[in-house]
């Protein structure tokens, strides 16, 4: 992940006001998306997305917002993360094969 540009705003997966956003590259950088499209991101929506699906898994389906938006496995995460507060959420890193 590049953290480098981290400013507040508005996550484009959740809706949350927070006070850092992230890029998350719609084609991650390994599979050439360096200057492709980004989807400014809070932290741990960020996190899930790469916790959740492989790169490669991300390149080929979750490629645009509205892939990643309707994506079954993360129904459950985003009606639940839209209810919280954005200084206490702590995402753990999956343990879990992708």
């Amino acid at each position: 992940m590049e953290n480098d540009f981290e400013r507040p705003g508005t996550c484009e997966l959740c809706e949350r006001e927070v006070k850092k956003l992230t890029k998350h590259h719609l084609i991650p950088r390994q599979k050439g998306g360096n200057h492709g499209p980004i989807a400014l991101l809070c932290r741990s929506c960020h996190k899930t997305l790469h916790n959740t699906y492989t790169n490669s898994t991300l390149a080929v389906l979750y490629n645009s917002l509205e892939k990643i938006r309707e994506a079954e496995e993360l129904q459950g995460y985003l009606k639940w993360i839209k209810k919280q507060d954005q200084e206490r959420v702590k995402i753990a890193p999956t343990k879990k094969k992708r």
